[in-house]
């Protein structure tokens, strides 16, 4: 299933989505760059929406506190040997 995007005002993120039942936290970058959080409440994705610093919220509450893996390089990124 597609995640359900929605758009941010913000100077880093470019939209974010939220999958209440695993609990993940979906991260568009405006790069390009998508990341998903895992383990994360609910409460934390209403908060980020409401912040009226999406980036800085992002940065003091979501990034230190979450496990996260990188689902899409940013466009324009080198491509990574496996």
């Amino acid at each position: 299933m597609e995640p359900r995007w929605t758009h941010v005002a913000s100077s880093i993120l470019d939209a974010v989505a939220y999958d209440p039942t695993g609990r993940c936290l979906l991260l568009r970058f405006r790069t390009g760059a998508i990341f998903e959080y895992g383990n994360v409440p609910s409460v934390v994705y209403e908060e980020l929406l409401a912040a009226p610093s999406k980036g800085r919220y992002f940065s003091e509450y979501v990034r230190p506190d979450y496990p996260y893996r990188r689902v899409r390089a940013a466009e324009g990124a080198p491509a990574v040997a496996r």
